[in-house]
Parts: C-alpha cells; structure tokens; sequence
C-alpha cells in the first residue's frame, strides 16, 4: 500500500503520523509509525501495561521523559518506554520535528485510535485540546489505545473504562471503526 494513503493528519495538533508497519502485517509482532510532529505538540504522561514504545528521533529534537528523566532525543538517537513506565512525548524545539514509534508487540487498538481520533479532529468533533467532543468516544479510544494514568489521574480510569463499555453496547466502538479505519 501507497505510505501516502497510510499518512493522516491532525489539524488540532497539527501533526501528522504515517502508519509504515501495521500489526496485520507484522503479524502482531509490532506496530511501526512515523510522526511528524509541530512544535508545542506531544502527549501527555501516560504508560501502557502490554507494549513498549521504542522512539527514534530522525530530524530536530523530540524530547521524551520516561519517569522522572526527560531526555532530548536528535537525530540517530531513541529511547524506549518499557510496559509500566510512565513516559511522555513532546516537542518544545521551536521548529517541526519527525521520529519513528515501535510498539512492541503491535497494538491494533493504538492503530485504530489514531485513524479514529484524527478522523474526528478533521470532521471538526474534537475540543482545543484535541480530546473527542464526545465522553463516550474519548472513553473508548482511551481503552482500545491501552493507555493508563499514573498517580493520582489513575482514578478517572475507572470512570474511563465503565464509560467505553456504555460506548460498546451503544454501538459507537462500530460506528467509529467503520467511519475512520481505513486500515
């Protein structure tokens, strides 16, 4: 498949990321993406219980914090966030950057999350922050990513999961997949 059919934007963020290995092509064995990132961007802390995120910085500066050290990543070097650690990503260089996320093993949740929450951002559904307009679509994006959140925000989660479940038997998990993955 054309990288270009495989590339999305996000107008909100203003970032784009190009799926370069899928978990259906890697037979589950890890997800590949490329993103490119607008200075200001990232995403919050975070960690995930079933995947690493492997980050390879190949243009600027990205910086990724994983626990409580934020190391500047350019061009040639990566860092990899291992299953538990909370880590973050962001680019505060004051100029674009790009560099390659592995997950290991492939997650197509995180896959189908990104063709989702972009789709939405493009169809105008999504706040200033870039979080879905709507709670029950935030919810389940959130689940189907297998994202957590450390300390204390640990707490919403519980209200996050009990929310996409409500999400599922609406059908909106169906409604989203078949809207914005494409695949």
């Amino acid at each position: 498949m054309n990288q270009n059919n495989r590339k999305i934007y996000n107008p909100v963020q203003k970032d784009y990321v190009t799926f370069l290995k899928t978990s259906a092509e890697t037979k589950g064995e890890y997800t590949l993406v490329e993103v490119e990132l607008a200075n200001g961007g990232g995403v919050g802390l975070h960690y995930h219980k079933t995947y690493s995120e492997k980050f390879d910085c190949l243009e600027g500066e990205v910086q990724i914090a994983l626990g409580k050290e934020i190391h500047t990543l350019k061009p040639g070097e990566s860092a990899t966030a291992t299953p538990n650690v909370n880590h973050l990503f962001r680019n505060r260089s004051g100029k674009p950057c790009k560099f390659r996320v592995e997950l290991r093993p492939a997650s197509k949740g995180f896959e189908q999350s990104l063709q989702i929450g972009y789709g939405l951002a493009n169809d105008g559904l999504v706040k200033s922050n870039g979080f879905p307009k709507d709670k029950l679509a935030l919810a389940w994006l959130f689940d189907i990513s297998e994202s957590n959140l450390p300390g204390w925000m640990s707490i919403f989660e519980f209200i996050l999961r009990r929310q996409s479940k409500k999400a599922r038997k609406k059908g909106i998990d169906k409604m989203l997949v078949e809207k914005y993955v494409r695949f």
